[in-house]
């Protein structure tokens, strides 16, 4: 009898669950469209841009951020010193002691009167103590979540029914990151908002890139981002989650954020984001830009409901073209590198015809993935074979790398995602050389020709890829099996195996390598 209640049961919370995940999402009609406003003009910063713009017509300016540190602190000081707006766009942002700075300057932005537009996917919004609930009832904040979920704070198993019953809709998400402020600065890159991205966790530390722009490439930004928040895909957050008491918990709040943010400011990290601070310009630092004629490039947020490849809503082709037309060298650096039959049958005619192809991705060792490593073995000898060259990140460091930040952390993991072409033409942003950025998840970016921008990526690259950060792959003419070549304390080793991973790991990439989910990754 008691087997029976058991499974009766069970029963019962599963049609409970099925039913819940079955609930009818509002629709997103019923949202106001909203614009961006016209850049600023009437503050000091917005003044600093605009003659440092007009010294070089029809160009944008950019500054490279390697820095995490300087990465956080540029955005805290844009948030600052908005006047009118804030608009951003992120895959996640965290509910941990980053997000929670960033949540109580975006908050002082919109107590002086700043539009803040904020818009989240929802595959990883977390609202613990309803903190995005509370910003959102502010009059000058609104939060939209892209293509959410059907229940708010669903359990894991909700998760998982709802994920089953929509698969096709809920595996597809917005994966694109951008800051936008007063429609006169930018910051575009692979960061989201969040302790990993900015050294400040516990446990992974990305490497990653973004770029600070001024110049006509922010105007493109803005209206790349109305096209999103204004999309059906978009839904305002008060249409999934409605509550009455929506000023207390903003008053509660307040006092969340003031404590979290005293905690911050007493914490180790934050003494060693000032101590950093002074070594490169942020974002409100006079300094030094690089200057060139530069293309914001989006996925349509149509993307997501496209059945099949549609070449026409998506960046690919515009990247194709743009890799295509080296002629010398290509640098790439990519977390997640899963090229698939074509593309790696396409980089190795490159190679072949003469052209020096690097890229630098993440061992089995650094990765946060494993899933997409499984993915990127499929084709790893295939491009060695072929003459595209392999560098894959180590997961703990050497020695400090100042200017680049490489290998600073122990529990390291490569996050940024940049091309260089010839050694002028750029491309930075939030796209992953994988199937999943190409096909399901829509991305952005910008593609810059700068060769002083270009010079700064390489750096980044070249220090990345020395043998003391790096492991270098190869195929042994002796065995004619893959072997991974580094320094260990300043003397050369060499691999037959995956190096430094785990046996775990191992098994998980053994296990995955068998199941047909390239497509997924």
């Amino acid at each position: 009898m008691r087997t029976d209640r058991w499974v009766v049961a069970f029963a019962f919370t599963i049609v409970c669950l099925f039913l819940q995940a079955c609930s009818t999402l509002p629709p997103s009609t019923a949202k106001v469209e909203t614009h961006h406003l016209p850049p600023a003009a009437d503050t000091p910063s917005a003044r600093y841009a605009h003659t440092e713009v007009d010294k070089h017509p029809h160009q944008s300016g950019f500054r490279l951020l390697t820095l995490s540190t300087n990465a956080l602190l540029s955005r805290v000081a844009l948030a600052d010193h908005a006047a009118h707006s804030i608009d951003l766009q992120y895959y996640i942002f965290a509910n941990d002691m980053t997000g929670h700075l960033m949540m109580q300057h975006l908050l002082a932005a919109a107590d002086r009167g700043v539009r803040v537009r904020m818009l989240i996917d929802d595959d990883n919004f977390d609202d613990k103590d309803h903190l995005f609930e509370a910003l959102n009832s502010h009059p000058n904040i609104e939060i939209r979540l892209f293509n959410p979920f059907r229940t708010r704070n669903p359990t894991l198993v909700s998760r998982a029914v709802q994920f089953m019953l929509e698969w096709r809709r809920l595996n597809r998400r917005m994966h694109n990151k951008a800051f936008i402020v007063d429609n006169n600065v930018a910051i575009i890159g692979g960061r989201n908002i969040g302790d990993p991205y900015f050294d400040a966790g516990s446990d992974t530390h990305f490497r990653d890139l973004d770029v600070v722009a001024i110049g006509p490439v922010v105007q493109q930004a803005s209206d790349a981002f109305d096209a999103y928040w204004n999309c059906d895909a978009a839904y305002p957050l008060e249409q999934l989650k409605k509550t009455d008491d929506s000023g207390k918990r903003l008053a509660a709040a307040r006092v969340i954020l003031q404590k979290e943010v005293r905690k911050f400011a007493q914490s180790d990290y934050a003494q060693a984001v000032m101590d950093e601070l002074p070594d490169g310009p942020t974002a409100d630092k006079r300094g030094a830009w690089f200057w060139g004629d530069a293309e914001f490039v989006a996925d349509q947020p149509e993307k997501i409901e496209a059945d099949g490849d549609v070449p026409a809503l998506r960046i690919g082709p515009r990247l194709k073209t743009m890799l295509d037309g080296a002629q010398h060298e290509i640098l790439a650096t990519t977390p997640y590198f899963i090229p698939g039959d074509a593309g790696t049958q396409h980089l190795v005619e490159r190679a072949q015809s003469g052209v020096s192809i690097k890229i630098l991705t993440n061992s089995l060792a650094s990765t946060d993935e494993t899933a997409a490593h499984a993915g990127y073995v499929h084709y790893r000898k295939a491009l060695v074979e072929g003459g595209v060259q392999l560098y894959e990140l180590k997961p703990t460091s050497g020695q400090s790398q100042p200017t680049t930040d490489i290998g600073k952390s122990s529990g390291i993991s490569l996050h940024a995602k940049t091309i260089v072409v010839d050694d002028r033409e750029v491309f930075i942003g939030s796209l992953n050389m994988d199937q999943r950025s190409k096909l399901l998840n829509t991305e952005m970016g910008v593609i810059v020709d700068s060769p002083g921008l270009a010079r700064a990526i390489s750096d980044f690259f070249h220090t990345a890829t020395q043998p003391s950060n790096a492991y270098q792959v190869t195929v042994d003419p002796a065995t004619h099996q893959l072997a991974w070549h580094a320094e260990e304390n300043g003397k050369p080793v060499t691999y037959q195996t995956e190096p430094n991973a785990s046996a775990k790991r191992r098994t998980e990439v053994t296990l995955l390598r068998q199941l047909p989910i390239d497509g997924l990754l």
